[in-house]
């Protein structure tokens, strides 16, 4: 059954609301009332206060929130295997950026965010910090899909084809802010490049516009050692100071990856709030270093986490990235304790909605909020016996068992399917792609 309306039960075996932590409720439901959520109640209690709502029935399938990507370049989906198993900088000069120049554009990027949607949706992600050219492209196909998004608009120095220099990348990012500023689903957001990308009379200019407009500011910062020595050998400054001294270390500031961090930089980010966004499955393919997760939450700064464009992965499973950040963290310490289960869910889904300045509307099981939710078969032999849904959700499952997907309270994944994609017309358009790029 597809709930074509947005007022309806959804009555399955268990529902994990993430807040309040740890708790799981069985033999409830939850109503949905003009795209949010009303009440979370024992199923007979619902099914008597709303018996004119359609009941949809989940035996063995848990509901919890949509999961969150704080941070991806979905239009690089087209560019899923075509560079792999190079270092960092190899990858990006000698591949990414080439390809990247001879064929980006407008339609590209529409093209590469629709097949990434698609995916994200089956795979159980409801809401995405994108990152990449042609913001205009992937808002239009974010919108077309009902797709909730922080949309970053790219500031870099280099030409390309979305922009020839970093004053025209400003100027065309705020105007794509002026037309995305009423969507409903879209959020825009400031998205300097990087520190070696991006001239310090660009960060002033990011940093005023931050505060006047209200934008969030999205910024790859200490990805690998390399980025630290070129840096200090350039300037005598670890790149975190230089941010820290234009005044972009604040409230607003998205820090990407986060690898390298000294004792005092963390304590940097917890005192001005900063928001980071780990990238666990691209950071270990690209051998870029590790996110010290465990004592960034020990000094509550809050850490979410992003998959990185599918070109650096290769895919846009948040199940995959709760697993690897839940592991990673325990190896890194030698404490099995550190980033249990039920802190993994949360760095995927409310941890998430605080990082992008959401959580008032997503991120939790909530009366009041948007119903942004996913529910996952947990029927199949590998989560057998259920001693604990929520550990089998972090350490068994796979986005392959997602269910069904709703956003804003609109069905967007019913029993494994989509319900407003036509797959067909998105995997022609990526095999056109291919061709173009691996002729």
């Amino acid at each position: 059954m597809t709930t074509n309306n947005t007022n309806f039960i959804v009555s399955p075996t268990w529902i994990y609301p993430v807040i309040p932590s740890g708790l799981t409720l069985e033999n409830h439901s939850l109503v949905v009332l003009e795209n949010r959520i009303e009440s979370l109640l024992p199923t007979q209690e619902a099914i008597r206060q709303f018996p004119n709502l359609v009941n949809l029935e989940l035996p063995n399938q848990i509901l919890l929130p949509g999961l969150i990507n704080t941070h991806g370049h979905s239009a690089m989906a087209l560019l899923r295997g075509y560079a792999d198993d190079y270092k960092l900088m190899t990858w990006l000069e000698e591949h990414i950026w080439p390809v990247e120049n001879k064929l980006v554009d407008y339609e590209f990027v529409y093209d590469g965010t629709a097949l990434a949607i698609a995916e994200m949706i089956s795979s159980g992600t409801t809401a995405i910090a994108d990152s990449y050219f042609f913001p205009d492209a992937s808002a239009k196909a974010y919108i077309e899909y009902g797709f909730r998004a922080q949309v970053g608009v790219p500031i870099i120095h280099f030409a390309n084809a979305w922009a020839k220099t970093e004053e025209e990348h400003i100027n065309k990012g705020l105007a794509v802010r002026d037309t995305l500023k009423s969507q409903k689903l879209i959020t825009p957001a400031l998205a300097p490049h990087s520190t070696y990308s991006v001239s310090d009379s660009g960060f002033e200019q990011v940093g005023m516009y931050s505060e006047h407009l209200d934008m969030p500011i999205h910024l790859h910062l200490h990805e690998t050692a390399k980025e630290i020595a070129d840096a200090m050998a350039d300037t005598a400054r670890r790149p975190f100071q230089r941010i820290k001294e234009l005044g972009i270390l604040s409230p607003s500031l998205q820090a990407i990856h986060m690898t390298q961090l000294t004792q005092q930089e963390i304590a940097d980010l917890a005192q001005r709030q900063v928001k980071i966004a780990h990238c666990p499955a691209s950071n270990l393919k690209l051998a870029s270093g590790f996110c010290p997760t465990g004592e960034l939450l020990a000094h509550q700064v809050n850490v979410s986490l992003g998959t990185d464009g599918s070109a650096s992965n290769n895919n846009l499973d948040m199940f995959e990235e709760m697993k690897i950040a839940a592991l990673i963290a325990k190896g890194m310490s030698g404490d099995a304790t550190s980033i249990p289960a039920t802190t993994a869910l949360e760095m995927a889904t409310i941890n998430g909605a605080r990082c992008l300045g959401m959580d008032e509307d997503i991120g939790s099981l909530e009366p009041g909020k948007c119903a942004d939710m996913i529910t996952v078969d947990l029927s199949a032999l590998r989560f057998q016996p259920m001693h604990n849904p929520v550990s089998d959700l972090v350490y068994a499952a796979s986005g392959n068992q997602v269910s069904n997907v709703w956003i804003n309270g609109t069905q967007r994944l019913s029993h494994g399917k989509l319900t407003n994609m036509d797959t067909a017309r998105i995997l022609a358009n990526a095999q056109q792609w291919q061709s173009k790029i691996s002729p």
